[in-house]
């Protein structure tokens, strides 16, 4: 089994296939949004939107971009094939946003109001509130089956484990004292999540199945964003801290390489092009882009950006449908 099967190279959806292949850069402290082109590197479009934009998230039906406004509370729905931005959608505190596997319901981590609220998908209609027991609910990720999620809580290291069907929270982890949880993945066999702690500097081994740590393995300073690769032999981690990404072998359990960014910078949110050959990465504190070759760790392309670049969307992205964040899809 593997969960990223239909996320391998080049498998697009009838749905993006023919798409222009972009990068969409949020920057949280410009309030904009700017969108390259992936092949010739160049700027091809900005647009003003809400107050601190923090992720771009793909839909479910994978139709359309939705930007994350978290301070003025409104999403902005991008269309894909054109690159423009439509009305803005009132929503409270969408600071990221994640998807049913079903599609039925858009998941959205109200972080400063500690609570996950269930959406309809396509109006955004709010169906349901969860408070949850923890600080700053941020990230996720769902079992192979999507009959329950887990998030991370940045605020006061832990996980919680939530019931889809049920919308019930079924279970609190603390990873560690002074932990600080940020992007969820679930390994390729289902088995275990892996959660990247940006105090401990490393990644946490969740088992799936009992919900129970089993391990910790060190990735370097800062540890933020997790990529699967299109092969799902490897996992991309981003270490803001060090200016550094980590390859993680889910086949060994360890680092297998580290690749350091010339001149340093702050690699956080992105995601893999669609032929697997680049990793894309916004530079948080450096107002850039980074645009890395998964084939040796080599930078292909710095680019200038506005303040506080955050979850960058790369799409098209292989899958049938997304899971949300900056493109989860299966």
């Amino acid at each position: 089994m593997d969960v990223y099967a239909h996320g391998r190279a080049g498998m697009l959806s009838p749905v993006v296939r023919g798409m222009p292949a972009r990068v969409y850069v949020p920057n949280s402290e410009s309030d904009d949004v700017i969108v390259f082109d992936q092949r010739t590197f160049k700027e091809v479009g900005r647009f003003r939107v809400g107050r601190r934009p923090q992720h771009v998230v793909p839909s479910w039906d994978l139709r359309t971009l939705w930007v994350n406004d978290n301070d003025s509370n409104d999403l902005i729905p991008i269309d894909p094939w054109t690159g423009k931005p439509g009305r803005r959608v009132p929503v409270e505190d969408p600071y990221n946003m994640y998807f049913t596997v079903d599609g039925r319901f858009a998941v959205v981590m109200a972080e400063r109001l500690q609570r996950i609220d269930f959406r309809d998908a396509r109006t955004m209609r709010l169906q349901r509130s969860l408070p949850v027991p923890c600080r700053g609910p941020n990230h996720a990720d769902f079992s192979v089956n999507g009959d329950f999620f887990v998030t991370a809580c940045e605020f006061s290291g832990d996980l919680v484990r939530v019931d889809t069907r049920r919308q019930r929270v079924t279970g609190v982890l603390n990873l560690a004292r002074g932990a600080m949880p940020q992007d969820v993945k679930l390994s390729p066999d289902g088995s275990t999540f892996y959660v990247a702690d940006m105090m401990s500097g490393g990644i946490w081994a969740i088992d799936a199945a009992t919900f129970r740590k089993t391990g910790f393995i060190r990735t370097g300073a800062g540890a933020h964003g997790l990529y699967v690769s299109r092969d799902s032999q490897h996992m991309y981690v981003s270490n803001r801290g060090e200016g550094s990404i980590s390859v993680f072998s889910f086949a060994t359990g360890r680092v297998v390489q580290r690749w350091r960014l010339p001149g340093g910078g702050s690699p956080d949110m992105g995601g893999v092009s669609a032929d697997g050959k680049v990793l894309w990465l916004s530079g948080r504190y450096h107002s850039e882009v980074y645009a890395i070759s998964t084939a040796d760790g080599r930078l292909i392309r710095r680019l200038r950006v506005g303040k506080g670049p955050h979850g960058l969307c790369v799409y098209p992205q292989p899958g049938r449908y997304s899971l949300g964040h900056t493109g989860v899809l299966r």
